[in-house]
């Protein structure tokens, strides 16, 4: 790493780690209460006191630093993370500000901003390592749609796993240090800037695990979200040899508990499968924690550690097979039942 980018690095984070302090210290002093999450009886509370959710802010204006810097040292224009990043920040900020968009509403922005962007950006997936599924992206509407599905899955997976302190800042870390694995071995030159973003998370972590002083709100999922579906395409697209399935596999959490929380609702508790539950497997996880004589703040952060190390352990062996589309399509579905197996069993002793 040059000198410059060194330097960089200490200004980074001096200057997010002063964002998240003077956001901190501006809310309390003005008791600013529409910033600030006081809601303990909805489904995914957690938490004991009032806290703000500014963290999605402060990685927000870290990342534009960032892009800043690229911009002016190496003459590099990230057109596509500047502006999915810009208006999901938007999206996710307003419910920050308690302005309250209702579910069906803010889907259909989402899929409309995706379909807009996807077509300006002509961001696409070059290779899928099923045969007849790759022959239905040479469809472009069906291509358009497909990859719009995919950021809705890990856009709004990252929303639902963001319930405790650090359990998203933490599994995203997990994955942008895979990417940065991958492009170490392979130089695609993303490595710098997928470790300024990590730096930014990682900000946001020390105020946040385990011991929360700030959450990350909707804007800091939705950003996140963006963030990992825009680079885990990326790097597969400038890596074309690896598995499809890998990236499933690295991506398994985020997309499966979209889906089964979907079928789920439908299914076994006839709800509106948009609205929130106290359901998902890391709120059973949380139940289960404090049936074992656990604080709540203690089981609190212990579920965003357990299922982590978990995760990072479960998707070890993909990242040492990526190439191998047989073995990774077959440990994806058994990670997938391994998930199933896992929340029956929380099911049943929670109940």
């Amino acid at each position: 790493m040059e000198l410059n980018n060194i330097y960089f690095l200490f200004l980074l984070f001096g200057l997010g780690y002063a964002l998240n302090k003077y956001f901190l210290l501006f809310i309390n002093k003005n008791n600013l209460k529409f910033l600030v999450d006081n809601e303990f009886d909805k489904p995914q509370a957690f938490h004991l006191s009032p806290t703000p959710r500014l963290g999605g802010l402060t990685i927000f204006l870290t990342l534009n630093l960032v892009f800043l810097f690229l911009y002016f040292s190496q003459g590099i224009i990230y057109f596509e993370y500047l502006s999915f990043c810009t208006l999901f920040f938007i999206l996710g900020f307003l419910n920050d500000l308690k302005i309250n968009i209702r579910p069906k509403l803010r889907l259909f922005i989402m899929i409309f901003f995706l379909l807009a962007l996807i077509i300006i950006n002509k961001f696409n997936i070059e290779k899928i390592s099923l045969e007849y599924l790759e022959n239905l992206m040479n469809i472009d509407i069906f291509a358009l749609f497909f990859v719009c599905l995919c950021f809705l899955f890990i856009i709004n997976g990252s929303n639902l796993i963001d319930g405790f302190n650090g359990l998203l800042g933490i599994h995203a870390l997990i994955i942008f240090l895979v990417l940065m694995f991958i492009d170490l071995n392979y130089n695609f030159h993303f490595i710098d800037f997928f470790f300024y973003i990590s730096l930014a998370i990682f900000i946001f972590l020390i105020f946040n695990f385990p011991k929360a002083q700030i959450f990350l709100g909707d804007s800091g999922s939705y950003l996140i979200g963006i963030l990992i579906a825009i680079s885990v395409i990326k790097i597969h697209n400038y890596y074309p040899e690896s598995s499809s399935f890998f990236y499933c596999i690295l991506l398994f959490y985020l997309f499966f508990e979209v889906f089964f929380s979907f079928f789920r609702k439908i299914i076994f508790f006839r709800k509106n499968p948009l609205l929130p539950d106290k359901k998902h497997l890391h709120m059973l996880f949380y139940k289960y924690l404090l049936k074992k004589k656990n604080k709540k703040i203690i089981s609190n952060y212990k579920v965003s550690i357990y299922i982590n190390l978990i995760y990072l352990f479960l998707i070890t062996p993909g990242i040492l097979f990526m190439d191998n589309t047989i073995f990774c399509r077959i440990y994806f579905c058994f990670l997938l039942l391994i998930y199933v197996f896992f929340y029956l069993f929380l099911y049943k002793k929670t109940q």
